[in-house]
């Protein structure tokens, strides 16, 4: 079956290897092919926009999403959740539903996990900021004294 995507203008998608980058119109396109990596451009993570622990381990799953040797970003991947388990052990639910669909081989189901580790740590953060109002404060005035 078919994938359908439609792209805004000036829109990019990853289809396999290549990066597809729309023109000045809106397009519809039909993809198909059997375990193609698809990622749209609002899914994709460069090294500059994971600044965050949780955004490292997407950016990690995505490379393996991508990849056409997966492995090779195992180990980078195990690190970062071991990492972040043992700073935050109540994320370990959501690791281990993306460690399961790795070992599985469904890597965009990992990718769909790993988003939602992105939002439990930005409910965290939130949690974090909300109790601890001078954390943030404090924040500000380095930023300004740089």
């Amino acid at each position: 079956m078919a994938l359908k995507v439609e792209l805004k203008p000036h829109e990019r998608i990853i289809v396999g290897n290549s990066v597809i980058t729309n023109t000045d119109q809106r397009a519809r396109l039909l993809i198909d092919g059997e375990n193609v990596p698809i990622l749209r451009e609002r899914d994709i993570l460069t090294p500059e926009t994971a600044n965050t622990p949780a955004k490292l381990v997407y950016l990690a799953v995505q490379l393996m999403y991508i990849s056409p040797d997966p492995q090779t970003q195992h180990g980078t991947y195990f690190n970062l959740v071991r990492d972040i388990v043992t700073a935050v052990p109540s994320s370990w639910p959501i690791i281990e539903a993306i460690n399961n669909n790795i070992l599985n081989g469904d890597l965009y189901r990992a990718l769909k996990d790993a988003r939602k580790l992105i939002a439990y740590e930005d409910k965290l953060r939130g949690q974090y900021e909300a109790t601890h109002p001078k954390a943030e404060a404090d924040k500000d005035d380095v930023s300004t004294a740089a």
